[in-house]
This record gives structure tokens, sequence and C-alpha cells, in this order.
């Protein structure tokens, strides 16, 4: 037999005959029955869905004879069995259009994934054609069910046009997108796919002009910017190109020859997930990976053919020194960055467990000088992420097996010619060639670099005598050594004649930049190098292509780096001089001091950029500081932490604090400081794994309890509350610690809030987050403002006041992404979410709270994506769908680690697990499941978490009187009454017409007076 629930109600005998079920209440009751066919169906639930919030006298009895009517017109065809709890249809899933249509999508999502997309679309045609109308027509009450499926339907129409664009569609679909949109105007991939649609019809004008639609609409209806997807497809589309992300580095000069080694790479990438390039230095690998990548990016946006643009990641590892830095290096180029609470330590790790679902091309660039390294890294991703595939250059193989080698060998004449024209008629414009240049190319072994530079020499020399120069300089090459390195026998004798060119003013100063790591502003050039206005001789680097010139985000001059492998040349030619070194670790110490103040003010973006840019340099002069002067090493160390806290950094930091703690030993030189303190706390990975960690720990704050006079670096009582645990009570002690500059008023005052509101006072924390505002809006702080912004906003929330808390989490919103902080645009995102589903809007909420998974996903910080998932949970739940709020709930806990911070997360996702049960009529189950919780409730320093558990017990209390005194025992942990929360108030109004006036504030107010006393009571 086959039943339609997906329209008005349809029942099918095998040879297809029609079946009436009966009247109106026959057929809502096996509506519910195939909603959950083969599976049981409580009686409250069956009901509830037959007679409402209202049943009538005798509801059991009227059920069981409506079950025994609903019996007779089904058989034989089907069988409604009675279970222990409820009733069972007991017919296949697949029998049931819905079931069907569930089935069909999944697989046709997984075929989409999977690359396969003509079969993709073929099932969900077949899914979608399964519709005949509104589901559930027959239960009128099943707002909840309908809007879950409606859910589904447009999602998977969203994957069938996803199918049929990958399929080369386009102008076909602009209609039926253009309608879908008018049903649903803040669906951000449907905007998405008519962009697409339009560009790949050839109306690029009108897919831009759907990207303002879309920003209009999310601003005037949800306050919010395009997602970051939305946005990057506009922006490729501005630029032409498609929708793969990517990190491949834009060139400035036309790719010219390569074409075969092209084709081998995309042939080689298509089999096999690692394939490294090979050759001697300067021979082109890094363009030529470049260029492959980019090959693999752009894939086509119209996608009239079977490929998909892929996601790109490249990792330049010339400037590391340390092997251990790579698996950082690559989390920077994808733009993860660790939040306060992220454990550190274990960037390999951490690199594993945000690739593991991603497909992604990893470039690994210039890999030989940490070979070993980048080949364990290599070997790790690939085996615990099977969507990535790793494109090495170096010149030596990784050693994995399974690796694909691709030679890259010098250039035939034809393109070495064709190249040498080409960057020389950058030089001197209208250059024609000269009959001498073939024989330039072909002294030069072919080598890409080496044509380059000679190329470069025209701004000064003729054809004639640039020739003549290299007869004399590769005579020698010629007869080299054979036993020497490839780049010793080639790229050598091309740098060392590029260097004769040098007059000695140029080359003096040449030798000095090598100490630079990263490129250097004129400042840092003219102060470390100790040349005075050395604009002209960096001009004339610059002109010879010893030098590259940039501008500076950072800066009002431009930003000079060498190139790595003259840098490697002159860096031995200069020998590594001790007092240029030393130089260069004393200006970056005082520019890192010069820059913690604005760090914590109104001009802390500009501030970040330019510690950004410097990245490198200040791990150079933490290195040689730590061997030289571990003294100064902790006040450098000190000074950058809060700069490493608000990028992320923390992970890079940890190894170079335990160099560090050790180069100083087990006692502080001198008096103890906070700079000694600090280094204890950047030793803390926060995983619970180190043994030595309590120890260090505990002399922390041996350290900082000693000190009695206002810190250097007032940020410091943060790094102790993040290190330590719970949040400090702001005592007179830390008033001294943090001095009277604003910045530290401002902490203090969110300090106290937080004691405040741990400890149920309610208007005091709410009084101190409202202070601490104003005292961050004074300084200018970002990142003080979205710290308070969040919490007064979930106040207003809980005042019911959902709109103020909305524009409270807007303006904490901005801020965040302007410090381009993704795990506190996760919280507030949650937060956001959050107070949308108390309103009532749950697409929306389920939306955000999707997004604030992903986004504290990539940020490697798992606690707050089980937040998310709780959220998503919740969503679930109070939309009738308890199947999926128990898979987010389930998977939440999951997540959750055994740190300090995650036992009130864990706390309310096992009071979601309860609630679900109790939605299911599952009274005990539910009861079992908050008893789980009272344990770590109880334990927690956050009462709020106690007092969430408190509301759920009332729910499920057996006397009215008990499910009081439960409510005045979470107001009181509190501090006040949750107005905002749907599930609060649900059971304060059924609690409330339970009882009289009298006996409900009498039992309230004495679980209001014994606290968690009554909580913990049975």
């Amino acid at each position: 037999m086959r039943f339609g629930i997906l329209g008005t109600l349809d029942l099918r005998a095998d040879d297809g005959t029609p079946v009436d079920p009966g009247g109106p209440r026959p057929r809502a009751l096996l509506s519910l029955l195939l909603l959950e066919a083969g599976r049981g169906v409580s009686v409250a639930r069956l009901t509830d869905g037959l007679y409402g919030a209202e049943p009538p006298s005798g509801a059991g009895n009227a059920l069981q004879s409506q079950v025994s009517r609903l019996r007779r017109r089904l058989a034989p065809h089907a069988e409604i069995e009675a279970t222990p709890a409820g009733y069972r249809l007991t017919v296949a899933p697949d029998a049931v259009d819905l079931h069907r249509f569930e089935r069909l999508t999944g697989q046709g999502r997984a075929a989409l994934a999977a690359g396969d997309h003509a079969t993709a679309a073929t099932l969900l045609r077949e899914a979608l054609a399964l519709w005949r109308g509104p589901a559930l027509p027959d239960l009128p009450d099943a707002h909840a069910e309908r809007a879950r499926l409606d859910e589904l339907r447009l999602s998977a129409v969203q994957d069938r046009v996803e199918a049929d664009l990958l399929l080369g569609g386009g102008p076909d679909l602009v209609p039926e997108l253009r309608g879908l949109l008018t049903a649903h105007p803040l669906s951000e991939r449907l905007y998405g796919q008519l962009m697409r649609a339009l560009h790949a019809g050839g109306r690029p004008a009108e897919a831009l002009t759907v990207f303002e639609e879309a920003r209009r609409a999310l601003a005037d209806q949800l306050g919010a910017d395009p997602s970051p997807e939305l946005a990057a497809l506009h922006l490729e589309l501005l630029q032409g190109g498609g929708p793969g992300r990517s990190s491949v580095p834009v060139q400035l000069t036309r790719f010219i020859g390569r074409e075969s080694e092209l084709a081998r790479i995309a042939e080689a990438l298509s089999e096999a997930r690692l394939v490294t390039l090979t050759g001697p230095g300067g021979a082109g690998k890094t363009r030529l990976a470049i260029e492959a990548a980019r090959a693999r990016t752009e894939a086509p946006l119209l996608l009239s053919s079977s490929a998909t643009p892929e996601d790109v990641c490249f990792v330049e590892l010339a400037p590391l020194a340390d092997g251990t830095r790579i698996p950082y290096a690559v989390l920077a180029a994808l733009g993860v960055r660790e939040g306060f609470r992220t454990p550190a330590g274990d960037g390999a790790g951490r690199l594993s467990a945000v690739l593991e679902d991603r497909e992604l091309l990893l470039v690994l660039d210039n890999c030989e000088h940490l070979v070993e390294d980048a080949a364990r890294l290599s070997a790790l991703l690939l085996a615990s992420c099977p969507g990535v595939r790793v494109l090495a250059t170096s010149r030596e193989s990784l050693g994995i097996t399974g690796e694909v080698l691709v030679p890259v060998p010098p250039l035939p004449p034809d393109p070495a010619l064709r190249l040498f024209l080409d960057r020389a008629r950058a030089v001197r414009p209208g250059f024609e060639g000269h009959a001498r240049v073939p024989g330039i190319c072909a002294a030069l072994d072919g080598l890409p670099l080496a044509i380059e530079l000679a190329a470069a020499r025209l701004r000064t020399l003729t054809p004639d005598e640039l020739a003549d120069r290299l007869d004399d300089r590769f005579r020698l090459l010629s007869r080299g050594d054979r036993s020497k390195a490839p780049r010793h026998r080639t790229l050598r004798a091309v740098v060392e004649w590029s260097w004769d060119l040098l007059d000695e003013e140029e080359r003096e100063l040449a030798r000095r930049f090598t100490v630079f790591s990263g490129g250097a502003t004129l400042d840092a050039v003219e102060t470390v190098c100790g040349l005075p206005y050395p604009e002209d001789l960096l001009a004339s680097l610059v002109e010879k292509s010893f030098v590259e010139v940039t501008e500076s985000p950072a800066a009002a001059e431009g930003r000079y780096r060498m190139l790595e492998t003259i840098r490697v040349f002159a860096a031995e030619e200069c020998a590594g001089e001790p007092a240029l070194r030393d130089a260069h670790a004393r200006y970056f110490l005082r520019l890192a001091e010069r820059a913690e103040p604005y760090l914590r003010g109104r001009d802390q973006l500009p501030w970040l950029a330019r510690l950004d840019a410097e990245h490198d340099n200040l791990d150079a002069a933490m290195g040689l500081l730590t061997a030289t002067d571990p003294a100064a090493a902790l006040r450098l160390m000190a000074t950058l932490t809060w700069f490493r806290r608000l990028r992320g950094l923390h992970g890079e930091q940890l190894p170079q604090a335990r160099a560090l703690l050790a180069a100083v030993g087990d006692e502080p030189p001198g008096e103890p400081t906070e700079e000694y303190a600090l280094c204890l706390m950047n030793t803390v990975a926060g995983r619970g794994d180190d043994p030595g960690e309590a120890a260090r720990v505990a002399r922390a704050v041996a350290v900082m309890r000693s000190l009695d006079r206002p810190l250097r670096l007032p940020f410091t009582v943060i790094v102790w509350s993040l290190t330590g645990g719970p949040l400090l009570a702001a005592d007179e002690h830390v008033r001294v610690q943090v001095g009277e500059e604003p910045w530290g008023h401002a902490l203090l005052d969110l300090g106290l809030a937080y004691q405040e509101l741990y400890s149920g006072r309610a208007t005091a924390a709410e009084a101190s987050f409202a202070r601490s505002l104003e005292g961050f809006r004074a300084t200018g702080d970002r990142w003080g403002m979205a710290n308070c912004l969040d919490p007064l906003a979930l106040f207003a929330d809980g005042r019911g006041d959902h709109t103020r808390a909305l524009e409270l989490l807007d303006e904490g919103l901005a801020y965040v992404r302007e410090l381009e902080a993704p795990e506190e645009i996760a919280d507030l995102l949650r937060s956001r979410a959050a107070v949308l589903l108390h309103r009532g809007a749950a697409e929306e909420a389920a939306a955000l709270f999707t997004r604030s998974a992903a986004l504290a996903r990539t940020a490697g910080v798992p606690d707050k994506v089980a937040g998310a998932r709780r959220g998503l949970g919740d969503v679930a739940r109070l939309s009738g769908d308890t199947a999926h709020a128990r898979v987010h709930y389930e998977s939440g806990l999951e997540l959750c680690t055994a740190t300090w911070f995650s036992t009130s997360e864990t706390v309310r996702l096992l009071v979601g697990l309860g609630r679900t049960a109790a939605a299911e009529g599952q009274v005990e189950t539910a009861r079992g499941w908050f008893e789980q919780a009272r344990a770590p409730a109880l334990e927690s320093f956050d009462v709020l978490a106690l007092a969430d558990l408190a509301d759920a017990l009332a729910s499920v209390a057996a006397r009215p009187e008990r499910a009081a005194e439960l409510l005045g025992a979470a107001a009181g942990l509190r501090g006040t009454v949750l107005l905002g929360d749907p599930d609060v108030v649900r059971t304060v109004n059924d609690v409330r017409g339970r009882l009289s006036p009298q006996a409900y504030e009498t039992a309230f107010a004495l679980g209001r007076s014994r606290l968690s006393a009554a909580v913990g009571e049975p």
C-alpha cells in the first residue's frame, strides 16, 4: 500500500485503487501515524494532535475508538499495532511519500557532494515530484511540522538548482529562482544561485544588482550584512572569476610557457593526493604551482562542465626557520584564529580538526629547508583529512608513499625568449629584441628567475653589455663543482652576477637588510641598519630587482621586502653581525612597547595591522633575546601577549614561552614581575594533558598575589583569569594592580559585572556591565565594548525586550567584525540567534546558529560549536522536531571538552535532552537527564546554569507546589525572573493555572529563599 501526506491525504492499494480512510478525525489520526511510519507514537501525542490543548473527557477511550475504526478501513493493506506507550502503523517508511522524499533528498545531496551532479539532479527531481500540494492538510494544528517539511522542500529545490548549475544550466533557471526569492526573500543561497545563473546567461550586470538587492533585504529585515560566502561570490563576479575560495597570490606579470607541465600537474592531481614539483632554485616552481592552483579555483563559475571550483590555501614556507611553525602558518593562511579559550600547543592536531571535513588543495611552497617537518604534516593531513590534496614545491621530494613527482626543467629556447622580451619591455618600453638575446637566455640555462633578473638590467645596460658580462660569469658556472646543490650551481651564479652589478653602498645596505624577516618599513631600515636617509639606496635596489616595495596598510610609508633567494645569498655576505641582530631585536622591542597601549583604544585597528605586518620580525627578535637577554625577552613576550590573544596566536606563543621559561630558570631574574607571571601563563595550553601545568599556574598566581603596585600591562589580569579558572573577584588587590587609567577601570567593572552575574545579583551585574561599556566607549576599545554589549543584550532579552537586545548585539557585531575575530563573531551570532528564537523567528535563528557553529569550528573552539548546536536543538525542539533536537544536543555533548568553562554548557545540553524527552511525553526519561545535569550544575561556578536546571525541573515536577518552589529558586539564583524565554514562560503559566495565586507566591518565595538547596532536593 502507498501513502501520501505531501498534499491531500492519499491512500492507494498495491493495484492503485484508492482507499478511503474516513472523515477528518481518522484522516488526522492516520497522518500522525504516517509521520512516524513503522515507529511508535505516544498516546499523548496522538491525543494532542487530534484534540488540541483541550481534549474531551474520556479522550483515551475516544482515541481507542478512532484507532479501531481506522484499523477496519485499512485492513488488509496495513495494520495498526498497540505498543506500551501508544500505537504504531506497521508499514515500511518507503511506502510513505514523506519518508521516500527524505531518503531521495539525502541520496541526492550525497551525490551532489560527491560530484555526481547528473545523479543528484535526477534523484532530487524524483523527490520533489512527490509533492502534490501543501503538506499535512489534514492536521490543521501541525504548524511546526509543516514548517519543517517546507524547509526540507526548499532545501531540496536549492540542491536541485545547484546540480543544474553544475551541469551547465543558467538562463533557464532565472525565472524559477526569482519566484523562489519572492517567497523566501532572506535566503542568501537563493541570491547566490540567481547571481550565478545570471552570470551564466551572459548578464553579469544583473548578477551584481542581485547582490545589492540581497544586501538591502538583509539589512532591512535582519540588520545584518551578507554572509562572507555571498560577499566572496560578489567580489569574484566583480573580478570576473569563479566561486572557488582561494588564497593564491595574485601575480602582476604574464605567465609564459609551461603548458606541458601544467597539464602534467592537472593529471597528477586528478589521480594522486600529493604532488611535488621538484627542480633547481630559480626554475619557476613557485609560479608554476600558483598557476596550477589558480586553474583549479577557476573551474567554471558558469559551470558548463562537470568540473567544480576548488578551495585553495597557499602557504609560503620560505620565511619559516622552525618546522614546528608550519601548522600555524597553514592555520593563518586559512584565516583560522584562536580564541581566548582555545586549547593551544597542538597546531597539527588543530589543523587536522579544522580540515577533516573540508575539500581543499593545500599548496606548500619552498619546503626544501623544512622538508622533514613538511613531510610529517603532509602525511598527517592526508591520512586524517580525506578531502585534502597537497601540492608542494621543493628541491627534493617529501619522501611519502603515494607522492607523485613533477620535475620542473629549464625553459626551452622559445618560451625563454618570450619571457625575456616580456620582462624587458616592462623596463624598456618598445624593446623589440636583439640578435644576442637568444644567446643570453641560453647562457642563463633557461632559468626563469635568472632571465627575469637579466632582463631587468636593460634599465641601465645595452643587450651587448649584458651579453658580455654573462660570458665572463657563466664560464665559471659551466665548469663548476657538480657535487654542489643545484641552487649553488645555477641560481648562485645568477645572484652573484647581479650582486656584482651593485655598487658598494648598495651592497652594504643589502647585507644589512638581511637582518629583517618578512620585510621592513623605511623607519626600521634607517634605525636598524644605521644608514641615514636610505631612501635612494632602497630605490636603487628596487630598480635592480633586489628589493620589492609594497604599500603598507599600517604605515604611511611603503614596506620593503627582499626576495628570499637574494636574502639568503646576501646574508652569507653579512655573516649575521651580532651588533646588527641586537639592533634589530631592540628596535622591535621598542615598537611592541610603543604599540601596546594603542591595542586597548580607538587606534587598535591600525596598530594590530602594523604588528601583523611585523610578525616575522617580532618572532626573530624574540628568538634572539631569549638566547642573549632573557630579561628583555620577558618584556617583549609580555608586551605582545594581548596582541597575540586578540589575533588568536596563543598557540604560536606557547613554544616560545616554554623556551623562554627554560632560559630564565625556576626563579625570575630579580624581583617577581608581571612579565615573568605572563611568561608562566603563556606556557599553559589548557588541554589538561600537561602534568607540569598546574605547578606553573600556581607559580603565576603566587607572583600575581605578590604584586602590590599598578601593573605595566593591565590586561595581565584578564590572562590571569583565563589561565586559572573562573573570573577573579575585582577586589582591592586587583584594583591596585590595574592602576588609574580609564581602560583599567572599565576592565574592573567588567570583572565585577561577571562576579555579580555568577553570584545571582542581576541588577548589580547589569549596572556594572553598563559602567564598563561606558568606560570602554571612552577609550574606543572594540573588544571591551563588544564584551559588554553581549551580556547587556541578554539582560534585555530576559525582560522580553527583544528589539533592544538585537540593537545591542548588532552594535557588538560591528565591533568584532572590525577586529576580524571569528570566535567573538560566533559568540554574538549565537546570542542574536537565541534572541530571534525567543521572539519566534525560528528560521532566522537556525540560520544564525548554523553560521555561529561554522565560525566557531573555523576558530577551533569546540565548546562554542557545542553552544551553537544547543541552539539548533532548541530551534528543532520548540518547532516540534524532537528527533532532530536530540541529534543536535547529543552532538553538542560530544564536542564539550573537560575544562572548567565547558561545565555550564554541558549542563544546558543535558537540560535540552531532558526537555526533548518531556516534549515526547517521556517524563521519567526527562527527569533522568535532569538528574545527570544536577552534579555538574551544583559544582559549576556559573549559578545561571543551575538556574536553567531549576526551571527545567519545574517543568516535570510531580506537584505544582514543588514546581513553583523550583521556579522561585531559579529566579533567586539569577536575581531576576525571565520573561523572554518561551520554556520558562510556558512552565510559569502552567503552574499558575494549577495553583491559587497565594499558594503560588508562597511556594515561589520559599524556593527563592532556599536557592540551590531547593534545586538539590529530589
